[in-house]
């Protein structure tokens, strides 16, 4: 591995748990542990999984009228979502957007009561941070805080494996988040994930981070899992890996994530637009757009990878779109993939075509989640 890769707190316990380590994002990170991707992915599904992703970014955004409604209102002019209107201790997903309306990033940001505390992709965080700086710094104090680690403990098991050494998690419920402590370290725990299973995502200084990891494998049905299986999870759950799935070429609405922009936000809301590209996401909410994010199944077993063009003929001659990510899935027992088509082939049960070692392959349109979410609502 190259010297330049960067390691998280947790480097040398995955080591001891028998990881494989591969680069990602600038770091070396665990892409799987002895038991393998498929019963990794299948345990999750069943058990619990905990996951090492400290190469994220978290980053606290604090006004400098000491008021977390002034900072959350400098965010919005950055992010087409409502945080205003976020209660303390409440979590919400958003997209930091371009004056093109295309999306730099896809963030989590949480209303800590004094403060915002967002979590951003780890191919993206330096960037974020100093466009947040860049953009805030003369209403709030913008701390990045990448030395920190994160963990998500993700399953149905999940609420069972931490409440002995949290008891505080049993009367949490999806997108909440406490300041607490977890073994007798301070944390930050959000019920929350990337699965579309229950779970939790837990922050801890990275001095910290080995003792909470240690703790929550020693738990009956947590198994350590990599970033192998994170992908084949998120994608049956319907979730966009940013790079993937979005990037700074899409915007909101073709990634049919209009969902996160919430109504305050939209035309005709109380503080509608007022972030790079409003005029450009607004005009595409109203008018429509020219391709769309959509679900699909393959009707065989070969996956179908991203990349992979898609059109409307088994004879490849009318080329509608491209698939963006694509893999077995596990849990449903079919190949699954998501992609971008033509408004006119959106519609569920629509077939479609990719291209594969020069033969096309028929899928259908499939409506996503793949799998039905464990959240506890």
């Amino acid at each position: 591995m190259s010297d330049s890769l960067q390691r998280t707190p947790l480097y040398d316990l995955n080591l001891e748990l028998g990881a494989k380590m591969v680069p990602f994002a600038g770091f070396e990170m665990p892409i799987q542990f002895p038991a393998g991707l498929m019963t990794e992915h299948l345990h999750t599904r069943e058990k619990a999984g905990l996951f090492d992703v400290s190469h994220m970014g978290q980053i606290r955004i604090a006004a400098k009228s000491g008021d977390v409604k002034d900072a959350a209102a400098a965010l919005e002019t950055l992010v087409p979502a409502d945080f205003v209107g976020l209660a303390a201790g409440r979590q919400r997903y958003g997209l930091l957007t371009n004056e093109k309306g295309g999306i730099l990033d896809d963030l989590m940001v949480a209303n800590m009561g004094k403060d915002l505390l967002v979590v951003v992709n780890a191919g993206c965080k330096v960037q974020d941070a100093d466009r947040i700086e860049k953009a805030l710094s003369d209403r709030c104090v913008v701390t990045r805080q990448f030395d920190r680690a994160l963990m998500a403990l993700q399953g149905p098991a999940a609420e069972a494996a931490l409440a002995p050494l949290c008891p505080a998690v049993k009367n949490m419920r999806f997108m909440d988040v406490i300041e607490t402590e977890l073994a007798g370290v301070p944390v930050t725990v959000s019920r929350s994930g990337y699965t579309g299973e229950d779970g939790f995502e837990i922050g801890c200084a990275g001095a910290d981070a080995e003792k909470v990891a240690r703790a929550i494998l020693a738990q009956p049905d947590v198994l350590p899992i990599g970033l192998g299986a994170r992908d084949s999870l998120r994608l049956e759950a319907g979730l966009c890996l940013y790079g993937n799935d979005i990037d700074v070429t899409t915007t909101p609405v073709e990634a049919s994530l209009g969902w996160a922009i919430q109504k305050a936000r939209r035309e005709g809301g109380v503080r509608e637009g007022g972030y790079p590209g409003a005029d450009v996401v607004l005009k595409q909410t109203r008018d429509g757009v020219t391709r769309k994010r959509v679900g699909l199944v393959a009707d065989g077993r070969a996956p179908v990878r991203a990349g992979a063009k898609l059109f409307a003929d088994a004879e490849g001659q009318k080329e509608i779109g491209v698939v963006t990510s694509g893999a077995f899935g596990p849990s449903v027992k079919a190949p699954v993939a998501m992609g971008y088509v033509t408004p006119d082939h959106a519609a569920v049960d629509t077939p479609v075509f990719a291209e594969l070692r020069g033969k096309y392959v028929p899928l259908h349109v499939r409506a996503m989640p793949f799998v039905a979410p464990g959240f506890k609502r």
